[in-house]
């Protein structure tokens, strides 16, 4: 599905099931439906899976009520003033972060994985999430969970710089959880990002950048008879 242009509200493709039970899809689709007539919806595309569950089949969809939004693929209830959120989202580091957000607390992490694989530009909205003092511990290691799974790859290297600037946070957990995921990138120029956090004011990040360096010297990112210099 294209992107609107500017000014030109967003197209939705919605995949529902006739007689649900659970009454979602008939909610969902009520709020659909009154949202194109505030105009808020371009066009809105509908899909009963009962009818065409080859459709269903093609986009890999097993639960309804389904949305898609320019990028941002939805599952299950969504009320109005949710869908209105959606809708005004963009697809950019800030939308791609919300997404990833929502994905991560519903435990889609997998799919979070296949975006990142098709698309490793959008690892860069996993470190702005990263940054932010209000993620949830469960949203956190979702994170780590998918940069642990993608370590070494190019996406994930190709975001030692803004996981270093997140060595140097004002929060604490900020500071150990961008410590931690340098590990993952496998890349030398994480090295000097950790040697500094050595030297952070904070026991556990100083104890967080160690492991994290004896971790690269295993693997051989950093010789074993490199020794970074003592704080």
């Amino acid at each position: 599905m294209t992107q609107p242009s500017a000014g030109k509200p967003p197209d939705v493709l919605f995949l529902m099931a006739s007689g649900c039970h659970c009454q979602h899809c008939s909610n969902v689709l009520q709020g659909l439906t009154q949202l194109v007539h505030e105009g808020s919806i371009g066009r809105l595309e509908v899909v009963n899976v009962k009818m065409f569950p080859e459709r269903a089949e093609a986009l890999g969809v097993d639960t309804v009520p389904w949305i898609r939004i320019g990028p941002f693929e939805l599952e299950g209830m969504l009320s109005l003033d949710q869908l209105r959120e959606w809708l005004g989202r963009k697809d950019d580091e800030e939308g791609m972060a919300a997404y990833f957000e929502y994905l991560l607390a519903s435990g889609r992490r997998e799919k979070v994985v296949e975006i990142v694989r098709r698309e490793p530009d959008r690892t860069r909205s996993l470190t702005r999430l990263l940054g932010r003092v209000k993620t949830t511990l469960h949203v956190r290691l979702g994170i780590g969970a998918v940069l642990e799974e993608l370590r070494g790859t190019d996406a994930v290297r190709s975001i030692v710089q803004d996981l270093g600037r997140l060595t140097t946070d004002g929060d604490t957990r900020v500071r150990g959880d961008a410590c931690y995921l340098l590990t993952f990138t496998h890349a030398a120029s994480a090295v000097p990002y950790l040697t500094a956090c050595r030297r952070d004011p904070d026991k556990d990040v100083r104890e967080i950048a160690e492991e994290a360096l004896e971790v690269l010297r295993a693997e051989g990112v950093i010789p074993r008879q490199t020794s970074p210099a003592s704080p």
